[in-house]
């Protein structure tokens, strides 16, 4: 069974252009050089999984044409990849239910208390139906499909990173166990944050990306997160056969079964 996924926003942070900024990445014009904060959807099966919900949401939807929406998978609650979340309102109007999340025990912990109100009676907010997950690693089906997760860290905040098939999608990644491997057995195609070619605080560089994805034996590995620090074509000219730097708006096919 063939899926798909397609990149609602590739940019680091602050996206791209960065407000203010006049570097030559930031005033390009070049369609691959803006870059919405991150985000994609899943589609499989009939069923359409938004990844993340940042604060260019809205935006993402209007310009890709995501009309409708089955649920989310959310990584973690750092700001550019749930400042979004009040948006989802729009799809408990269209389809008349609360609107399916999984997530990790400890995003859905600080989601009740960042959106305490998602929680209250009045019919004025968004509304959710969370599915969190305990363990490290596994798989649970959500809405009929078989997700894969695994949990890692960047600087103190726990990360989950989620598999469908041969399709992983693995961002914001700084620190891991090595059996985050074994979650990630059989991948062949591979979404991975990467800041910049340098190394970060924060995200891996692209050497530490390369040498991700090798362990993880991908055939193909699509490098998100980017900043406003080098062109996209520049900076694709640094990777490697099978390495691509994503764009808004890329969409890639794959295996939805192992």
């Amino acid at each position: 069974m063939n899926g798909t996924f397609q990149f609602l926003g590739t940019g680091a942070s602050a996206g791209v252009p960065v407000i203010g900024c006049k570097c030559e990445v930031c005033v390009s014009k070049l369609p691959k050089n803006r870059r919405y904060r991150p985000s994609g959807i899943i589609r499989c099966a009939g069923k359409a999984l938004l990844i993340d919900i940042g604060p260019d949401f809205r935006s993402q939807a209007l310009q890709f044409g995501v009309d409708s929406v089955d649920g989310m998978l959310l990584t973690h609650t750092h700001y550019d990849h749930i400042a979004g979340i009040d948006e989802a309102r729009i799809f408990n109007v269209r389809q008349k239910k609360a609107f399916p999340c999984m997530l990790s025990r400890e995003s859905f912990e600080e989601i009740k208390k960042r959106y305490y109100y998602f929680f209250n009676a009045d019919g004025l907010s968004a509304k959710f139906d969370f599915f969190p997950f305990d363990d490290e690693m596994g798989v649970a089906e959500f809405l009929g499909l078989d997700i894969g997760y695994c949990n890692f860290y960047q600087t103190n905040m726990k990360v989950s990173g989620f598999r469908v098939g041969e399709f992983a999608y693995i961002s914001d990644i700084q620190r891991y166990e090595e059996t985050i491997f074994t979650a990630l057995k059989g991948v062949r195609k591979l979404v991975l944050s990467a800041l910049r070619p340098e190394a970060s605080p924060f995200h891996l560089s692209f050497e530490e990306a390369i040498a991700f994805s090798k362990w993880v034996g991908a055939h193909e590995t699509y490098i998100t997160h980017v900043g406003h620090f080098f062109d996209h074509d520049a900076m694709q000219a640094m990777l490697p056969p099978g390495f691509y730097i994503a764009y808004d708006g890329l969409t890639l096919e794959f295996q939805c079964t192992n």
